[in-house]
């Protein structure tokens, strides 16, 4: 109170800022437990085959635990923020696949693929490492967009040179080493979309002229994108591979519409998606004889020559029923070549059941739906756009794959994320997870401290 009679308002305090958990505890116990479960995946399938406990058991589950342990301390020193499931989730899956392909080499001794398929995890891991450690900033990937572009379809053209494998030109083979270039060609392609996009979207959503409810953007912006994207699915087609080009479309069209906002362009995808396809699978010869085992998965049975692959993942899931018959108890090995590759799921149907099934579909719906989460906390837009299209690589792909080895839709040779026998696969999908979670610390750290409203 003043002489005056007047009152005076005191200042109010200051605003408490916020200290967002860092959550690497729960990381922690998460991956001890994705750890362990994988251990006890492969000890159920030594005593389902032989009774014991595998010999390699402890070599096994030492190996996976090290490698765990070691993207965790990267994490904890350089992505504290980030999205505390992604790494167990990967490691989970990636410990899964292993099981699986073990125990299908029991089937095969002369073929034993778990050996190689652990050096290329180990490697994956190595590159995760690599990846958080080193990149401080996923905003930094944005000024080198069209070198990722020109890397891609390079990474692209290179198989065309090489003998086909199965029918596809897909693979690069020297000397016994192989890899497939359209595995990493595919994180490149999302980091050029999503810079791309993100430095036009105002343009693609606002410029242009208006067809129905579409708003087409002028062919100078949208013109040099629509370019590298038929480039990219022309080389695919010439090389046989359906669905990478449905893969690299999907991606597009994502992108395109998390860019803009437009619905229309969710439609006008599919539509040209279905076109292109049905096109292909009249034209192309191989894609051709896989459309034909879809519509008719049990035409080899009728005429005498016994069931084809197809016909074989569809018996391995119906004997699988509700529970499974047990890690170890499976005849999916009768699938044939692509048993430890495209058609893994379906020994994880059989041997798991529709209840395993359903937790491995889980696993993958959640490590996306973390993307996505991380995708719409951010501010900027090539950080939105980036973390939207790699969540949305694995989520294509999951569809593409499950979708082919149960019969929703033609099969298309791809490999399931972690699980499949594959090692540019597992390379890659490591680097989306580290990608995923340098997203998801930058999304966090950017809210911390900041005073509660």
């Amino acid at each position: 109170m003043t002489k005056a009679g007047t009152s005076v308002r005191t200042a109010d305090p200051p605003t408490p800022a916020v200290r967002l958990p860092r959550r690497r505890g729960i990381e922690l116990a998460l991956i001890v437990l994705a750890v362990l479960l994988s251990v006890y995946g492969y000890c159920a399938v030594g005593f389902a085959r032989n009774g014991t406990v595998p010999p390699g058991a402890a070599g096994y589950g030492a190996g996976l635990g090290v490698l765990a342990l070691m993207a965790h301390l990267a994490v904890r020193w350089r992505a504290p923020y980030g999205d505390p499931l992604l790494l167990p989730i990967g490691v989970l899956l990636n410990g899964l696949g292993l099981v699986l392909i073990y125990r299908l080499d029991l089937e095969t001794p002369g073929d034993r693929a778990a050996p190689t398929q652990l050096v290329w995890s180990t490697l994956g891991v190595a590159l995760f490492i690599v990846v958080v450690l080193l990149l401080r900033d996923h905003r930094v990937l944005q000024r080198y967009s069209y070198v990722c572009v020109v890397a891609a379809l390079v990474l692209l053209t290179l198989p065309i040179f090489f003998p086909a494998v199965n029918g596809a030109r897909i693979w690069i083979r020297i000397a016994g080493f192989s890899i497939q270039p359209g595995e990493f060609a595919k994180v490149l392609l999302a980091v050029f979309f999503a810079a791309y996009l993100a430095a036009n979207r105002n343009a693609l959503a606002y410029a242009g002229r208006r067809l129905w409810r579409l708003q087409l953007p002028t062919g100078r912006v949208l013109g040099p994108i629509v370019s590298v994207w038929l480039l990219s699915v022309g080389v695919l087609i010439l090389e046989r591979d359906l669905g990478t080009s449905l893969l690299f479309f999907g991606l597009f069209v994502v992108l395109l519409y998390v860019a803009t906002g437009r619905t229309g362009w969710i439609a006008v995808g599919l539509l040209l998606a279905s076109l292109g396809a049905v096109a292909v699978g009249w034209l192309e010869p191989h894609v051709h004889g896989r459309v034909e085992d879809w519509l008719h998965p049990f035409a080899s049975i009728e005429a005498g020559r016994g069931p084809n692959q197809l016909a074989q993942s569809l018996f391995a899931f119906a004997t699988g029923g509700v529970l499974g018959t047990g890690l170890g108890l499976g005849h999916s090995v009768l699938i044939g070549f692509a048993a430890k590759s495209d058609f893994i799921l379906a020994t994880a149907g059989e041997e798991l059941g529709l209840a395993g099934l359903s937790a491995v579909f889980l696993l993958y719906g959640l490590l996306v739906e973390r993307g996505y989460r991380a995708g719409l906390s951010l501010r900027d837009p090539f950080g939105r756009l980036l973390a939207v299209g790699l969540a949305s690589i694995v989520a294509l792909q999951v569809f593409v794959i499950a979708g082919g080895v149960t019969g929703l839709i033609p099969l298309t040779g791809m490999a399931m994320p972690f699980l499949a026998q594959g090692g540019s696969s597992v390379v890659t999908n490591w680097a989306i997870v580290a990608l995923l979670i340098r997203v998801s610390d930058s999304a966090r750290s950017q809210y911390d401290g900041e005073a509660i409203p």
